[in-house]
Formats: C-alpha cells, sequence, structure tokens
C-alpha cells in the first residue's frame, strides 16, 4: 500500500509539468526545463546534507549511474516533452506519455505473463490515442506539420522515460541498500548538472531571459516545480519502485496523465469534450485491463 500511495502521488505531481509551460508565457522551452531542474539539484545538494555523512556521497559507478539515468528520465525527456507540449498542444502529449505504463509491463513483464493477456488493454489505449490526436489534428492548424512534429517529439520522450523506469527500477533493486531520498539526491544533483550545461549550450542567454516579463512568476513555477514535482516526486517514485514490480509499478504512472488532463482543462477553464471523455475512458479502460491481465 506504500508504494501505491507514492506511486500514484509522484504521478499527480509530475502531471504539473503538462501546464508549466503554458503558464509561463513567452519563455523558451529550454529555459522552462533548465531552471525546473536547477532547482532539482539546488534542493537535492541542501537535502544531501541532512544525511549522515557515512550515506551521503555515491561511488564513482553510482555517480555514472545517476549521470546517466538523470538524461533518460529527467533533461532529454522533458525537453522533447516540452516542445511537444508547445507544438502539439497538452492533450496529446499527455495520453501519449500516458501509455507508459503499457510499455513497462510490457518490456518488464514477469515470467510466465503471456503477450496475448496484454492484446485487450493495448488495444483500448491505441484507440483513445488515436480518438484524441484525430481530435486535436484539425484544431491544431489542419494538421500542419509542426503538430506533427510535436507527436513525434511526444513519442520520442515516452521512449526516454519508459528506458529510465525500466532501469531505474532494476537499478534499485540492485542496490537494496541505497535509501529512496539517498538515490534521488544523486539524480537530483546530476541532473542540475546537466541542467546548467543545457542553459548554456541552449538556453535563450542572459539579457534575453531577463528582459521576459512575468520574471516573477516563472521562479514561482520553477522553484514549485523543482521541488514538487521533480525533487518529492522522484522520492515518492523511488520509494515505489522500491516497493513494487517494475511492471505493477508502471501502471501506476496513469495517474499522471489523468491529473495532467485535468490540470489542463482546469487551465483552459472548460469542461473535456464528448470525444476527450471517450478517449479518456478508453485510456482508463486500457490500463484497467492491463493491470488485470498483470494480475
Amino acid at each position: 500500500m506504500t508504494g501505491i500511495v507514492a506511486g500514484l502521488a509522484a504521478g499527480a505531481l509530475w502531471g504539473l509539468v503538462f501546464v508549466a509551460p503554458r503558464m509561463v508565457g513567452n519563455f523558451g522551452m529550454v529555459d522552462i526545463a533548465a531552471a525546473r531542474f536547477v532547482v532539482f539539484g539546488v534542493v537535492s545538494a541542501l537535502m544531501l546534507f541532512t544525511r549522515p555523512a557515512v550515506r551521503r556521497w555515491p561511488t564513482l559507478r553510482q555517480g555514472a549511474a545517476a549521470l546517466a539515468l538523470s538524461v533518460l528520465g529527467f533533461t532529454g525527456y522533458y525537453v522533447l516533452l516540452a516542445f511537444g507540449i508547445e507544438l502539439a498542444g497538452t492533450a496529446v502529449p499527455s495520453l501519449v506519455i500516458g501509455t507508459i505504463p503499457v510499455w513497462m509491463m510490457l518490456l518488464g513483464r514477469p515470467p510466465g505473463l503471456l503477450l496475448r493477456t496484454l492484446l485487450p488493454g493495448l488495444a483500448l489505449t491505441a484507440a483513445g490515442i488515436g480518438l484524441m490526436v484525430a481530435t486535436a489534428w484539425p484544431e491544431s492548424g489542419g494538421g500542419g506539420p509542426s503538430f506533427g512534429i510535436g507527436l513525434l517529439l511526444a513519442l520520442l520522450a515516452m521512449a526516454s522515460w519508459t528506458a529510465f523506469g525500466l532501469l531505474n527500477a532494476a537499478w534499485l533493486r540492485r542496490h537494496a541498500d541505497v535509501a529512496a531520498a539517498d538515490w534521488a539526491n544523486w539524480l537530483g544533483i546530476a541532473t542540475g548538472l546537466g541542467s546548467l550545461l543545457l542553459w548554456w549550450v541552449a538556453g535563450s542567454g542572459v539579457a534575453v531571459f531577463s528582459a521576459q516579463p512575468n520574471l516573477l512568476l516563472f521562479w514561482i513555477i520553477a522553484i514549485a516545480s523543482g521541488v514538487g514535482s521533480s525533487w518529492l516526486a522522484t522520492v515518492l517514485w523511488n520509494v515505489a519502485s522500491q516497493r513494487l514490480s517494475a511492471s505493477l509499478c508502471g501502471q501506476l504512472i496513469v495517474s499522471e496523465t489523468l491529473f495532467a488532463l485535468l490540470y489542463s482543462f482546469a487551465w483552459d477553464g472548460r469542461w473535456p469534450h464528448a470525444s476527450e471523455w471517450a478517449a479518456a475512458v478508453m485510456f482508463v479502460l486500457g490500463i484497467l485491463a492491463s493491470i488485470k491481465a498483470h494480475r
């Protein structure tokens, strides 16, 4: 139960990042991602000194693993997702990312679970994604190339985080002696360092960044997402990963999609359209069918 609650709570916090790019206005996607993860790194570094000195620092091998996984699960993933949201809107990338539980179950399913038992869930999920894409495509300007590129970026983000979820769970199982908070701190510091490099190479520049309006709102959202949607969510996800199998843990990511859609509709100030309701229902039924097959 601890693992289930932690996984659902992590998904609720992650769902906030789907609307953050829309809340900050004209800031670049790299600026948004880098600021959030720099905050993540700073918080992780501060929290590191609350841990016992003997467990505070990773070994060289542990640090290298944290750096590699930070690219898959944080900086690389979120840059792809943020640009995908900018080009394709919020709803379609939310549902694309929402298929991660299915992919994690397919790739991390336990021995003895037959692939044919997963087909109903896969079919329902694919139908929901197809309906959502068909609904959003005309609204994006007649199905122009920007929407297609945004959809492709969302698919790449999905693949990146799926790899992170599987590899992170496997690493935690092999290193049961490492506390969830310690691993979150190491991931956070690695992510923060990578984000500084990303910001320097691909950011909008100090002069352009400082001249943007709503700078205070930008940093408020960056701090909130860096602490809540990054550090706290990572601790919660590590707790879930240590207590649940990779396939079952992956199912809990459905909460990220559902909360992302909820936040998006709340930000837009509207109820979902009939096709969006239908797509969400198909999506949820697909996840439930996958959970049933897993059981």
